[in-house]
């Protein structure tokens, strides 16, 4: 633990009094110095809700006393080609919480108010934060894609990610399948809205899915690239993979799988603020929520080296008490 001075917020900037930050893989870009250029020190965390307890010049949407949430993407910059054309994510100058500036595994952080969002009145801190990230990325490959209500839609992984994908997949609408390994899975996928479930390990689970007429849409939440490049076959000709996992590997392709059915991949970027309160409200009307594993902010280290070992169930959440 360590002590920063306590500054008030410049221009365009408010100061949180942090509430509950997630604790998320891509934290390994800022504790191991993965973000090229990074500056330290730097306080990581980027699934961060809090109240608002000062705001600086110019700030106008945003009062004091008002609970907000602050995602991976902290703010744009509003005047780049992206920006200008509303592609907010793909900002050429995107401030990235915990890597650009200090997040949220503090009691206080200092925020751009163009990188805030709302967070609804009857949703605990708790359960909004793993949505800021986890849960908008997993939201925005399901509603962006071109898979239409009723269709097959694969949820590839039952981990943070995925667990949050089977639902918003199950509440959109969707036929949903869910891929992972080992026959343990199949209650909880089924529990958590999953039409079937295919064990990875006991069948070859693109085959199985061209059985069931391809699906749609699979939404890749592992980062294992070699797991999910084989189940390309098992998309239905226009079908599309989305990587929503962030893998090391390079992801390798037979190609005759992309143009025989004209498939496609794409990769999934988390939100923007606004897309981030949608995702908030749908699972406020849906009341689909993270299933959290809580550790208070003296035990960062440890909650940390839990996630980092691949041991949380399925995201944990520092809370400031």
């Amino acid at each position: 633990m360590a002590t920063l001075p306590l500054r008030e917020p410049g221009k365009g900037e408010v100061r949180i009094r942090v509430e509950a930050c997630g604790i998320c893989h891509t934290d390994v870009l800022t504790v191991d110095g993965q973000y090229p250029g990074i500056a330290y020190p730097r306080v990581p965390g980027h699934e961060v809700v809090g109240r608002i307890d000062a705001v600086g010049e110019g700030v106008q949407q945003w009062r004091v006393g008002q609970r907000v949430g602050v995602g991976f993407l902290g703010g744009s910059c509003g005047h780049c080609n992206f920006c200008r054309r509303g592609d907010l994510i793909n900002c050429k100058n995107q401030l990235l919480s915990g890597i650009h500036y200090d997040g949220g595994y503090a009691e206080v952080m200092i925020a751009k108010d163009r990188g805030l969002v709302s967070i609804p009145d009857d949703m605990s801190s708790t359960d909004a934060a793993p949505l800021l990230c986890a849960g908008v990325t997993t939201f925005n490959a399901l509603r962006k894609s071109p898979a239409l209500a009723g269709e097959l839609v694969v949820i590839h992984g039952l981990g943070g990610l995925g667990h949050l994908a089977v639902q918003f997949s199950r509440y959109m609408g969707f036929r949903t399948v869910v891929i992972a390994r080992g026959p343990d899975k199949a209650e909880l996928a089924l529990k958590l809205g999953a039409h079937s479930y295919i064990d990875s390990e006991a069948e070859n689970a693109a085959k199985a899915l061209r059985k069931m007429g391809g699906a749609s849409v699979i939404v890749a939440t592992v980062s294992s690239t070699a797991a999910m490049a084989p189940l390309i076959s098992g998309l239905k000709p226009h079908g599309q993979l989305a990587v929503v996992g962030a893998g090391l590997e390079p992801l390798k392709v037979n190609v005759g799988d992309l143009i025989f059915g004209e498939r496609s991949i794409i990769g999934v970027n988390t939100g923007s603020p606004i897309e981030i309160e949608d995702t908030l409200d749908f699972s406020q009307l849906q009341n689909i929520r993270a299933m959290n594993e809580t550790f208070p902010l003296a035990d960062a280290q440890a909650a940390y080296d839990r996630m980092h070992a691949n041991k949380a169930r399925f995201r944990i959440v520092l809370t400031m008490g």
